[in-house]
């Protein structure tokens, strides 16, 4: 006759239950070291539209004046203020638009991608104190 050995039967009576066996002990649950985390994603994009924001503000401008120049000739010679011709106006204010794009590219860094990247590099000092390996 057999039985189930996975229930043990006590040999004696009188003797205490076996206790229960100890449950594997769990690993510390930490973040992933931070080569493996998502906020690297988050601040490329962020540093990706950075760069787009003000790429396509001192391109967008200068594309439209050349645009002009050669689709609209006789209003870029036509006169503008005290005898310049409006091409040349425009040519001029090509300085303030690029200092435009560098304004909105350091506005875009310090609200956006400069935030993101210190509190990286915060992680990843904790993660290095903690001994995780960046891949």
């Amino acid at each position: 006759m057999s039985y189930d050995r996975s229930q043990p039967y006590p040999t004696y009576p009188w003797q205490p239950p076996e206790p229960p066996p100890e449950p594997a002990p769990r690993p510390p649950r930490h973040r992933s070291p931070i080569g493996h985390h998502s906020d690297l994603r988050v601040l490329r994009g962020a540093y990706r539209r950075q760069r787009r924001i003000a790429t396509f503000t001192a391109l967008g401008y200068f594309t439209l004046f050349l645009v002009l120049s050669a689709c609209a000739p006789a209003f870029m010679a036509g006169g503008g203020t005290e005898g310049l011709p409006t091409g040349l106006l425009l040519a001029l204010l090509q300085l303030p638009v690029t200092w435009l794009a560098i304004a909105l590219y350091e506005h875009t860094a310090r609200r956006s991608v400069d935030p993101l990247a210190e509190r990286i590099r915060k992680q990843s000092e904790v993660d290095a104190r903690r001994g995780a390996v960046a891949r």
